[in-house]
């Protein structure tokens, strides 16, 4: 990491976080993100007890889901980039018309009640697809049971952005066993591993989120890495409740990045870094980077790190997850409730 400050130094003190958190963090989302380690491997676990026969050919794999719940579709095609086997993510009522019998689709929601997730699903099936549904519950669970479909559930009291672990690691299992992946028990090992010991993590996100107080954070990484930082993006707007924006080099260097002319707003630049991406594209960052400081905004470095992909992905996404939750802390917000999002389910009815 690097920045004008040492982010690795926590920024008020962990100590009195922790403190203030006890009267603020109502829901203890904070408990949740100590023990999200254990999603890896639990919902590994999950997908390899499915009973899925391999499909004699697989022509493209498609993700169905609506915000928390589409966010496994975006880490599975992340992770899976060089695969030969299309991975398409979909948020709306129906599915892509070339959807067909060759297509294996996961239909997610984790509430169950989705309404796009419940249509889209019922859509698949009139492609004569392959759908597995995820879901801890409701009239997806039902729809499932009663079609007598392939069903993973996951366990339920979470919120959708903090059950990603579950939801993600299921699919991995079922593409292993299809034949598109190798070595997933081991390698959700070691990502558990990696996790558990969430104090790292929880510092370096700290030292962030200290110099995120009163500004809107800009999320930026190479495409290959766009889930990372698109989970970052939606757990400030969920945790902390306010507005952040992601985007992907090298489009952003085509148009957004001329928005640093004129600041209307107290930004705050993070970028993702992987040390496998393109050359080309390390050195579009390192412009840019030098670009915004001569014009006032502050830059983030986040590192991606891990000893394998599976391990860098969740780890960079964890700090995001530690670093949303802390600023909300500091702003004096619940992470948990999404009233607005609530409320407008309820007008929607």
């Amino acid at each position: 990491m690097e920045n004008p400050q040492d982010l690795n130094k926590s920024g008020t003190g962990l100590d009195d976080m922790v403190k203030k958190a006890d009267a603020i963090d109502a829901h203890n989302m904070r408990g949740v993100l100590e023990e999200f380690y254990k999603q890896i491997t639990d919902g590994y676990r999950l997908g390899a007890e499915l009973k899925y026969a391999k499909m004699p050919e697989l022509g493209g794999i498609l993700i169905t889901g609506m915000g928390g719940s589409a966010l496994p579709g975006e880490i599975l095609a992340t992770y899976m980039h060089d695969s030969k086997t299309p991975i398409m993510v979909s948020k709306d009522y129906t599915v892509p018309a070339s959807v067909n019998s060759k297509t294996l689709v996961f239909a997610i929601s984790y509430s169950g009640n989705t309404e796009e997730t419940i249509e889209s699903y019922k859509d698949a099936l009139s492609h004569n697809a392959n759908v597995i549904a995820i879901t801890s519950g409701g009239k997806l669970e039902d729809l499932a049971r009663k079609g007598g479909r392939p069903l993973i559930k996951v366990p339920s009291g979470y919120q959708p952005r903090a059950a990603y672990g579950f939801m993600t690691m299921a699919m991995i299992a079922v593409l292993e066993k299809q034949g598109l992946l190798k070595g997933q028990e081991e390698a959700a090992a070691r990502a558990a591993e990696t996790l558990r010991k969430f104090q790292k993590f929880e510092e370096i996100g700290d030292g962030i989120a200290e110099h995120l107080v009163n500004k809107v954070p800009l999320v930026y990484s190479s495409t290959k890495m766009k889930a990372v930082a698109y989970k970052w993006k939606i757990s400030f707007n969920e945790n902390t409740k306010i507005h952040a924006f992601y985007n992907v080099i090298s489009e952003l260097n085509h148009n957004e990045m001329v928005g640093f002319t004129n600041l209307v707003a107290p930004y705050h630049l993070i970028m993702i870094e992987d040390e496998k991406d393109h050359p080309r594209v390390k050195k579009r960052m390192d412009i840019l980077k030098k670009q915004v400081k001569e014009k006032g905004v502050d830059v983030s470095v986040i590192k991606l790190e891990g000893r394998d992909e599976l391990s860098k992905i969740m780890s960079g996404i964890y700090i995001g997850d530690w670093t949303s939750y802390l600023l909300a802390i500091k702003y004096g917000v619940d992470p948990t409730p999404v009233d607005m999002i609530e409320e407008f389910k309820r007008q929607m009815k």
